[in-house]
């Protein structure tokens, strides 16, 4: 059975099923692109689900798996609200998708902890043995069981590099980095200013 760390659900708030199958999905995408947790920007995440639906939590065990963060500036959100990955070796230029089993995902989405949820019950409010059952359900299945695993690929993911050079914003006084600096009336401002001139 595959464990998850402690401070994954501490850095999660809650414990759900979304989240450790996210998890799953990353170590899934990690093992058969032969890699490990990124500590840098080894890694590169490219994600499909979106904001408010039962299954967002998903991204945060994927984050957490594979070390690819948003400060990190090596995780990409698609919003097309599925349950998918895929994860880019930068270094190597491969790749590889991982999606949840629609079958395994249609038994999810009808379980008592979804039920629960879309009544409006809070996940950290759901009772331990909703919930338990559930992610023990997830950790101890296999990867075949819960994905479909796509071919390692070629990939040309882009490997942006981050800016030192700054600007002071010449209207609000804030420090806005080069690379989203825009100019105003000849001046240097950040995007908020830029917007509401």
């Amino acid at each position: 059975m595959v464990q998850i760390p402690d401070w994954v659900f501490e850095f999660h708030g809650h414990k759900c099923p979304a989240m450790p199958i996210g998890y799953r999905a990353g170590l899934a995408a990690m093992k058969k692109l032969g890699v490990e947790r990124a500590s840098n920007k080894e890694l590169y995440l490219v994600c499909e689900n979106g904001p408010a639906h039962a299954t967002a939590c998903f991204l945060d065990g994927v984050m957490a798996a594979t070390g690819c963060t948003y400060g990190k500036a090596n995780v990409e959100k698609k919003n097309y609200g599925k349950n998918a990955i895929t994860l880019v070796d930068v270094k190597n230029k491969k790749a590889v998708r991982v999606a949840m089993n629609p079958e395994f995902q249609k038994k999810a989405l009808s379980s008592e902890f979804v039920k629960l949820r879309s009544q409006g019950v809070e996940p950290k409010d759901i009772p331990p043995e909703v919930v338990d059952p559930l992610i023990e359900k997830i950790l101890a299945a296999s990867d075949e069981e819960l994905f479909k695993i796509g071919e390692v690929h070629e990939s040309h993911i882009r490997d942006p590099k981050g800016t030192f050079n700054w600007y002071e914003c010449e209207i609000c006084n804030e420090i806005v980095f080069e690379n989203t600096t825009r100019i105003l009336n000849g001046k240097k401002v950040c995007i908020p200013c830029f917007e509401a001139h």
